[in-house]
């Protein structure tokens, strides 16, 4: 049975003006899917510029209802194409209630769901606990969640996914959860950059690095595509470092773009090989779910 899947990445740049960067993605949608993309992820929050750097509450008429307008929009747009749609948002939920959100159109247009981002950094520059309220973690006993909105999968028409976004990207336990969830595919929209006041390479390398590192770990650990999609250009005082990637179940990158241009992707991935990862590396297996108990704790004292 042939199960392989076209992944198309869309990495741009963004203005203040709304319209005109989702008339872009929408461009850029059609685009790849002519390449012949079948499932098209955006970058975080891809209608705005990324307005986390500043704590102003202005930027709270920037969100929306989900579904809603935008889901709506890129719902017909994935029935006309028959590609499904990755799309990062931001969801107004109830009067002061905001999340990091991003919605999977399927190819016939069906809206499929949302998933939350679960954790929330508070840096220089990425001051998104102003703006973000976590996703909806499981009940601490069943692992049930009335509303399944944290960690979850999507039965989409070429596969099945996971989403995670951004901050995500640096916990292993979001990327195992999500794959013993049954995803075949990891995808993380991402708006991560260099401080434009850093002059120093080797720190900015490290970064990236690191980054790009930690992710291809997931990979590994869950015998898993993993797919990572991030902006390109100056924002205030970040420089978004693109770098939008792919990497096979084994970590090896199939594709990599550059830190400074705006590019669309269409990479060939074959499902049917994740039987193949997974038993020679057999890390599911192996797992000593009756010792992990301690991860729960926020730190053990070891005094």
């Amino acid at each position: 049975m042939n199960q392989k899947v076209n992944i198309g990445i869309v990495q741009m740049s963004c203005t203040d003006n709304i319209e005109a960067n989702f008339e872009k993605a929408t461009v850029k949608i059609r685009e790849t899917a002519a390449q012949g993309a079948q499932i098209i992820c955006l970058q975080e929050l891809f209608r705005s510029l990324y307005f986390c750097d500043i704590e102003d509450h202005k930027n709270f008429e920037l969100a929306e209802s989900i579904p809603g307008p935008s889901t709506e929009t890129l719902g017909s747009l994935a029935k006309e194409l028959g590609v499904v749609i990755i799309a990062s948002l931001f969801e107004k939920r109830a009067h002061g209630l905001y999340h990091n959100t991003t919605a999977v159109l399927d190819a016939d247009g069906t809206y499929l769901g949302k998933y939350r981002k679960m954790h929330i950094p508070d840096d220089p520059g990425y001051y998104e606990k102003f703006y973000f309220t976590p996703g909806d973690a499981p009940n601490g006993e069943t692992g049930e969640i009335a509303d399944p909105i944290g960690y979850r999968t999507f039965n989409t028409k070429f596969a099945k996914i996971g989403v995670l976004i951004c901050w995500d990207q640096w916990y292993p336990e979001a990327a195992r959860i999500t794959s013993l969830m049954g995803a075949e595919i990891l995808f993380y929209p991402t708006a991560i950059g260099w401080d434009v006041n850093e002059t120093d390479p080797v720190i900015n390398d490290e970064q990236y690095g690191a980054w790009q590192t930690i992710q291809r770990g997931h990979a590994v650990a869950n015998g898993v595509y993993v797919v990572s999609v991030n902006r390109v250009g100056k924002e205030g005082d970040q420089e978004f470092w693109g770098g939008s990637f792919i990497a096979n179940p084994h970590g090896r990158l199939l594709y990599q773009a550059p830190h400074n241009k705006e590019i669309m992707h269409v990479q060939e991935l074959d499902l049917q090989k994740l039987d193949h990862y997974r038993t020679t590396w057999p890390f599911f297996r192996d797992r000593r779910v009756d010792s992990y108990q301690p991860i729960l704790k926020r730190y053990i004292d070891s005094k």
